[in-house]
């Protein structure tokens, strides 16, 4: 490592320490250039250790995109956001456009990041061959369970060796180093940011090392990184599931615009989930199994896009091919970041099928959630540590957050926002309506809301919750552009 890079990661590790640098290491080690494919975006790369509890062993980048505040003059600082993921490349969301209301856009500069791992940011990198690599995702017996266990071991094993350390530096715990890093190389006193989805999980834990340095976080779409078993990690991802799809069945039964109103959507559910465990549904270069038609499904309900969903289910009834405008596959940074941050361990067959039972009474339509299950199951027999193992958060009381969450969303429970604002001691807004990411719903009372907070910190008063807006109406409405990508 060279004398300079040496100076400015020392300088980092002095200002996120609380410790007054000399000049020549505080200066922002930030090189802003116009990025190349966003006209009126900055793009730049921040430099880190590899590992933050032992710098002298190497150094990753954090690539990060700005839009200035539209209104300088009465400019207050900078927003970092994150979309979520985990995965979600911040930077590239930026350079598209994503971003927070015009009242937040004129007054911070809106920065986004990638990750340690992803997009930009040095990805996480797996082989070809070991990501394809046949495997079942839903077991019948002992010998596929040790099938999935060997897939993603050698996964794992492949994103080490290609990628390099950085694979098994990839956690939470260090990316919330690296946005306290990315702060004071902004040099912004105090953090402001929004986080949706797994960007919560971050923001929580930021208030958790650095109450100091927290000026405004608002989380939207919670994790509960208190969940303790796997048991309850798979049912309440379930129950969230099959609320949403409830929802979906009582709207087919109120609406024309559904293509199965008046129909038993249920009954249609149900032999569509037996056409796929028998193989035959979809095209015959398409097939769907249980797992890819329980995704196709829930994926409908991030919005939620409740007419394409209806319109897909008529069309996989008559054996047409789906048109999801979803990844089933995920990224090849997910279960390097997932598995660094959740131990859920499922140790043998017997114990993944009596979970897969127990959910299908928890779940009667959908019989799993898609999302949690695969997270679940894609960790075991993974290589490496558990970096960041849950546990209850731990905040000091006064921290300014705002957690919101839709009261039906569909991959991070209802449930999972209210114990972790009861845990931190903050404010919860929900959103009475349906889809992920609640201030994206074009709900005037949630963007508000938010928005107050993070311009002057006024918390909400009164009841904490927002009307929901019809998914019809929301197509009529303007509001600010949500990130392209969610999972968690």
């Amino acid at each position: 490592m060279g004398l300079g890079r040496k100076l400015a990661i020392a300088g980092i590790i002095a200002l996120t320490a609380g410790v007054t640098a000399t000049p020549a290491t505080a200066a922002a080690p930030i090189g802003w250039k116009p990025c190349p494919t966003a006209p009126g975006v900055e793009c730049g790369t921040l430099t880190v250790p590899l590992d933050w509890d032992h710098p002298d062993r190497g150094t990753t980048g954090i690539a990060l995109a700005r839009h200035k505040a539209t209104d300088p003059a009465h400019r207050i600082g900078s927003i970092l956001m994150d979309p979520g993921g985990p995965g979600g490349a911040g930077a590239g969301e930026v350079q598209d456009g994503w971003s927070l209301s015009p009242r937040i856009t004129a007054r911070f500069d809106t920065v986004g990041f990638d990750p340690r791992g992803v997009g930009q940011s040095t990805p996480v990198r797996c082989g070809l061959d070991e990501i394809t690599a046949d495997h079942p995702q839903l077991p019948k017996n002992s010998a596929e369970f040790q099938q999935l266990v060997s897939y993603n071991r050698a996964l794992g094993r492949s994103c080490r060796r290609i990628t390099g350390p950085l694979a098994e530096h990839v956690d939470t715990r260090s990316v919330v180093r690296d946005m306290d890093a990315i702060r004071a190389a902004l040099g912004d006193e105090k953090l402001t940011y929004y986080g949706v989805s797994y960007g919560t999980l971050m923001g929580q834990q930021y208030a958790e090392a650095y109450p100091d340095r927290v000026r405004a976080l608002v989380l939207d779409s919670n994790m509960d990184h208190s969940v303790g078993s796997t048991w309850d990690f798979l049912r309440t991802e379930t129950v969230a599931a099959q609320e949403s799809f409830d929802e979906f069945a009582a709207w087919c039964d109120r609406s024309k615009s559904c293509a199965l109103h008046g129909q038993d959507v249920r009954a249609v559910m149900a032999d569509l989930y037996s056409r796929a465990e028998r193989g035959d549904l979809g095209t015959p270069d398409d097939r769907l199994d249980p797992v890819a038609l329980v995704g196709l499904v829930s994926s409908n309900f991030y919005g939620p896009t409740w007419e394409k969903l209806a319109k897909n289910m008529v069309g996989l009834r008559a054996g047409k091919p789906a048109e999801s405008g979803f990844a089933i596959s995920v990224p090849s940074a997910f279960g390097s970041i997932f598995c660094s941050d959740w131990r859920l361990p499922i140790t043998s067959y017997p114990q993944l099928d009596g979970y897969r039972r127990a959910l299908a009474h928890v779940s009667p339509d959908l019989r799993f959630s898609q999302l949690g299950w695969t997270s679940a199951v894609g960790c075991a027999g993974w290589p490496g540590q558990v970096r960041n193992p849950q546990h209850p958060l731990s905040i000091r009381p006064g921290t300014p957050l705002l957690l919101l969450n839709s009261r039906f969303d569909p991959v991070t429970p209802y449930a999972w926002a209210a114990r972790a604002a009861q845990q931190a001691g903050a404010p919860l807004l929900t959103y009475d309506g349906w889809g992920h990411a609640a201030y994206f719903k074009k709900s005037h009372c949630v963007t508000d809301t938010a928005d107050d907070f993070l311009l002057d910190g006024t918390k909400p008063g009164g009841s904490k919750h927002c009307p929901a807006v019809s998914p019809d109406g929301q197509s009529r409405m303007d509001g600010p552009k949500p990130p392209s990508t969610v999972l968690f």
